[in-house]
């Protein structure tokens, strides 16, 4: 009997990334904190992390020559967006953009710019993205927000590469060096899991440092605190981190005597909870 071989995704057809990036003499950017990842079985890795259903919207941002968008679109990603800023790599995509089909939409444009809650609807978004060095903070800060409000109507996960010292920044316990005001906002209102980590030589160019694949997922939160008020505690409380919170924050002197909260503590000393109580009293 005559067995005739499945019909291959024409993405696993497309050259090499290393010949995209020559052929488009796409080099990264230092000024656009551009590293990319040429390694197929990674980046695979990467989307079997984020749980890619066909129901998702996936959200990528900086696709580059599109190596974590092939895995991705592999790992069976049915719809996506990916939002890039260099023109080079929108050139660079476009193989990958016609073999994707109608499951792959390019949108030139700058991320920090763009609205993610206008791609896709509520409760299917997910982020996945290999983060530019230089903006992955301020991006992820916006994604934030956009869960304070929606929950995971905004995105059921963000499933991201960034500097390692980011996500320890971001998944820090309190009592730790790296626990901070990115660590109170992101443990606020998400879970925060470091998968694994990423070296540099997985990279074109390599960094000089090691990367880490770190996960976000919204989780039910009862409080009605603004986001902004979150923002200006930890802002204020962090910003000069090695003085006490009687100094730091005086405005809430009141608030954490009430609490029972030595204000002889520095900022690293206080839970989340306790930034969300103090968050909470100064609300009413």
């Amino acid at each position: 009997m005559l067995i005739l071989n499945a019909v291959s995704d024409p993405v696993e057809q497309l050259p090499p990334l290393r010949e995209i990036i020559a052929d488009n003499d796409l080099r990264a950017t230092k000024a656009l904190g551009q590293n990319f990842l040429c390694d197929l079985n990674l980046t695979r890795k990467i989307a079997r992390q984020a749980g890619i259903t066909p129901s998702d919207h996936v959200i990528e941002i900086g696709p580059g020559p599109g190596g974590l968008t092939r895995g991705l679109l592999l790992e069976g990603a049915r719809r996506m967006t990916a939002i890039e800023f260099d023109e080079r790599a929108i050139r660079a995509l476009q193989s990958l953009k016609a073999a994707a089909a109608s499951r792959l939409d390019l949108v030139h444009g700058d991320a920090l710019k763009k609205e993610m809650l206008e791609f896709g609807s509520d409760n299917h978004r997910k982020i996945v993205a290999n983060l530019p060095y230089n903006i992955a903070t301020p991006l992820l800060i916006g994604w934030l927000r956009d869960i304070h409000g929606k929950g995971e109507a905004a995105y059921q996960s963000i499933t991201v590469m960034v500097q390692k010292e980011v996500a320890e920044r971001m998944a820090a316990r309190d009592n730790t060096k790296p626990y901070g005001r990115l660590s109170v906002l992101c443990q606020w209102l998400c879970d925060c899991r470091i998968c694994f980590d990423v070296p540099a030589s997985a990279f074109v160019p390599p960094p000089k440092v090691t990367s880490a694949i770190i996960q976000l997922t919204p989780k039910h939160r009862s409080d009605t605190i603004e986001f902004s008020i979150m923002e200006n505690l930890t802002e204020n409380a962090f910003g000069q981190r090695r003085k006490m919170i009687r100094q730091t924050l005086k405005a809430y002197l009141p608030i954490l005597e009430d609490l029972g909260i030595d204000t002889t503590l520095r900022a690293e000393n206080l839970s989340v909870s306790q930034f969300i109580q103090l968050a909470e009293a100064h609300s009413q």
